[in-house]
């Protein structure tokens, strides 16, 4: 059974509840009609009940009756969502007319629903930009204690088997954050690894990427890594983690122990901390054609719940992919 077979497992043993806050987006409710079939979650669709239901008809998704239906026109509890959105907002100067009204936004909706403890993830993105998927996650779930920065991270199947876990690693920040400071760099050092044992189940060993390694090129990009590294090691003392370590240095055994002598990480890392959005974006999709490996993700890490970002151009696929790796982030 490959990892992706083991997160779909995993998720059928132990459902979650998973809203999807575009519930009238055609790519979304085929994905949710196949996770019903599976029986892979318990998936809640915010929109138009009578527009779901007749998209469902219209394209033969026979599971779509099982899933929650919450239009927020006509819901019960959007009273409820509205006022607890004002408590969380009021200081920042949003009245409980405001709150009303943002409440109704599915996007919105959705995270009250798992600050409110009615539902346990979120997946969008599939016809909204991050930053409007992001908004009011932050707004409203926040993120974990200690940590200040999202990240995202991709799992990296790859056909050299001689890398990280047969070919398996984990790569971050590949979606979110340009420009990292060595602080933030450090938390998504930190929550890559949490991820890499959540969904891997792997014991993350962490390089943590430069031009340089291990002094061998002075420069403040080097300085920012270094630092990083140092702060990562406090933050959780038990994780082994190494840098400032070329790409090749982290892979390659031979080259890692010439480059870093002594080093347990070098040329044996599963888990790639790449500099900035740039080196860690252009990596990922470099590796992915090149050597024809299936990139997933991004998983969004560092909420205090799981919310999870759609490419808009993302295959049903993609979506079921992602409801179920949201679905086992939210057993944590």
């Amino acid at each position: 059974m490959d990892l992706l077979e083991k997160i779909m497992a995993r998720a059928k043993a132990n459902l979650q509840r998973i809203v999807l806050p575009e519930g009238t987006e055609i790519r979304t409710l085929k994905a949710a009609d196949i996770i019903l079939k599976e029986k892979a979650a318990k998936l809640i669709l915010i929109g138009n009940a009578s527009e779901i239901k007749k998209l469902a008809a219209e394209n033969e998704l026979t599971h779509i009756s099982e899933a929650t239906i919450i239009d927020p026109d006509t819901d019960s509890k959007m009273g409820e969502y509205a006022n607890l959105l004002f408590e969380l907002r009021k200081s920042k100067g949003l009245t409980i007319e405001d709150a009303t009204k943002l409440a109704k936004d599915p996007l919105y909706l959705g995270c009250l629903m798992i600050k409110n403890g009615d539902a346990d993830g979120e997946l969008a993105g599939a016809r909204n930009t991050t930053g409007n998927v992001l908004r009011p996650a932050f707004q409203i779930v926040k993120t974990l204690p200690g940590i200040q920065v999202v990240s995202g991270a991709i799992l990296m199947f790859t056909p050299a088997q001689q890398y990280g876990d047969n070919g398996l690693l984990v790569f971050a920040d590949c979606a979110v954050n340009p420009n990292p400071t060595a602080a933030e760099l450090a938390q998504i050092a930190v929550c890559t690894a949490d991820t890499a044992r959540i969904l891997c189940g792997m014991e993350p060993r962490v390089a943590m990427l430069s031009f340089s390694t291990k002094g061998s090129a002075k420069h403040e990009l080097v300085d920012k890594v270094v630092e990083a590294t140092r702060v990562a090691k406090e933050m959780a003392p038990e994780l082994a983690i190494e840098g400032e370590l070329q790409a090749d240095a982290a892979l390659v055994p031979e080259i890692g122990q010439s480059k870093a002598p002594g080093s347990i990480i070098a040329g044996h890392a599963n888990v790639l901390v790449f500099p900035d959005l740039q080196a860690g974006n252009i990596g990922y999709k470099m590796v992915e054609r090149f050597s024809g490996a299936q990139a997933v993700g991004p998983i969004l890490q560092g909420m205090a719940a799981p919310i999870n970002d759609l490419s808009r151009g993302c295959s049903v696929d993609d979506i079921v992919k992602m409801i179920t790796i949201t679905a086992n982030q939210a057993m944590k």
